[in-house]
């Protein structure tokens, strides 16, 4: 199994996004490629070419399911591991994301300490889940 390196995140908090570059980029080592919006991440996607996505459920203009969608069109996307982050933490509410055929959700807050750990196990999940 190949270790994570590359994940493009798309949160339009500038405060979040600042925090997940600490979290993912100091803590856990990770490139990462921090947008601030669907618009910006669907110019810099393929350039970038991440191996996890990790995207804002509740954005202006387009949703992170909406921007998943829009993604998934691309034939590099279709087997990239997906993680939404959500404020949103009602069982109900969570399964609902899930129909988005996404590896996990984080629920908002989140701990920037603990969350390379989480990615790294979302990461082995998606892999455990493709066949290696």
């Amino acid at each position: 199994m190949s270790a994570l390196r590359r994940i493009l995140s798309v949160e339009d908090d500038p405060d979040i996004r600042e925090l997940l570059a600490f979290s993912l980029g100091e803590v856990g080592g990770y490139e990462l490629c921090c947008c601030g919006g669907a618009a910006e991440a669907l110019k810099r996607f393929e350039a970038f070419s991440p191996e996890l996505l990790l995207l804002d459920v509740m954005m202006p203009v387009m949703s992170g399911p909406e921007l998943l969608a829009e993604l998934r069109r691309l034939p590099t996307v279709r087997d990239l591991p997906v993680i939404l982050m959500t404020a949103k933490s009602m069982p109900d509410e969570l399964a609902a994301l899930m129909e988005h055929a996404v590896t996990g959700i984080i629920v908002k807050p989140f701990d920037p300490i603990s969350l390379p750990n989480d990615i790294a196990m979302y990461w082995r999940l998606a892999r455990e889940q493709r066949g290696g």
